[in-house]
């Protein structure tokens, strides 16, 4: 659980300094790698959560 805590943080950090930086520049293509990033982390929080709960059902 530590290394998922320290991914979400790392994410947020990427998102957060993407968008600032399209703030301040404004080129997309930090837009796009604030996205991309943000579906890659929703994309690997939902697999984690598929197998967390497969691991239940096969406890059960």
């Amino acid at each position: 659980m530590l290394l998922l805590r320290i991914i979400g943080i790392l994410t947020a950090i990427t998102i957060g300094s993407g968008i600032v930086a399209w703030l301040f520049t404004r080129d997309r293509r930090y837009l796009v790698l604030s996205g991309r990033v943000a579906l890659g982390a929703l994309i690997l929080a939902l697999v984690i959560l598929v197998l967390m709960a497969a691991e239940r059902l096969i406890i059960l």
